[in-house]
């Protein structure tokens, strides 16, 4: 892993107009990452090219992970860019192992105030679709419950709080571009009180706010179900236009990108079971009205 996986950048250009190819979680965070450091240093493709005597396909197949460049001419080119060292090694150290898929991202003591890898993705999806049984999903909770949950946590430094909740915030942003989102929650996770019964009643009625919006579909496991196949954990599956489905998992402080298809239809398989045996959205807004009064 590079000494930047995971780290706190601001949204990149959304890759989801890349035409159809073998892509990687990798290979388009590496090509974002080398389109932006040229931006950053205010060149062209043209003017990089000219600077290091490059075919301009050269560099179209660089970006691109079609190969045809070493590693030393990758860095000649982020040399000529100026690329901040943290970046730099990153990009070099994704060079190595562009065509492997799956990635599992070790972040240190905790997971990053805004993590790099999910927000690039999370910008280009076309759907986006969570199974979440202890928590409220993070792209539906209101600021004091994001506090709420974040000062509870272990790991979370207490002086990032703020900063936390403001980069879960811009996450939310997706819904101003209407991302069709689907949010399989279980019943356990609307009565946990977080932050107590007050400010868990404001949270349900922001999920009633959210529910009638024609992109956003809300469905609640209930508690007599019982055993059901969500039982193995919280996860988010995303959708793309040219590029294949990816599932996303989170720990304590690790990310894990999940993109081999057949490790991909496992959880196409539990979302069908989720699909079968969740409430419908109607009946799921009115046992939340009911919770939340």
């Amino acid at each position: 892993m590079g000494p930047n996986d995971g780290a706190e950048v601001k949204p990149r250009p959304s890759f989801s107009t890349m035409p159809r190819r073998i892509s990687t979680v990798r290979g388009r965070e590496f090509g974002d990452g080398v389109r932006a450091t040229l931006a950053a240093a205010g060149l062209t493709s043209r003017a990089a090219c000219q600077l290091l005597d490059w075919d301009e396909a050269k560099l179209s197949d660089l970006v691109n992970g079609k190969g045809g460049s070493t590693e030393l001419e990758l860095g000649f080119l982020l040399g000529i860019c100026r690329t901040p060292p943290l970046e730099r090694d990153h990009l070099v150290t994704i060079f190595r192992e562009l065509n492997v898929r799956g990635w599992w991202q070790q972040h240190g003591a905790s997971l990053p105030i805004m993590p790099r890898t999910f927000i690039e993705h999370l910008n280009a999806a076309t759907e986006f679709i969570s199974w979440s049984p202890l928590l409220v999903p993070g792209l539906l909770q209101i600021p004091d419950y994001m506090r709420a949950i974040t000062l509870a946590s272990a790991t979370a430094p207490a002086a990032e709080v703020e900063d936390r909740v403001a980069a879960r915030l811009a996450m939310q942003e997706v819904f101003r571009r209407q991302l069709k989102c689907t949010f399989y929650v279980h019943e356990f996770a609307l009565r946990l009180p977080a932050g107590g019964a007050q400010l868990m009643s404001a949270q349900l009625h922001h999920l009633l706010r959210l529910s009638v919006r024609p992109y956003i579909t809300i469905r609640m496991m209930p508690t007599e179900v019982g055993a059901h196949a969500g039982l193995a954990g919280p996860f988010i599956t995303m959708k793309f236009d040219k590029i294949e489905p990816v599932v996303f998992l989170e720990s304590e402080n690790s990310s894990l990108f999940i993109e081999e298809s057949n490790s991909v239809d496992g959880y196409k398989k539990v979302l069908a079971s989720l699909d079968r045996t969740a409430l419908d959205a109607e009946q799921s807004r009115r046992r939340i009205t009911e919770l939340a009064t």
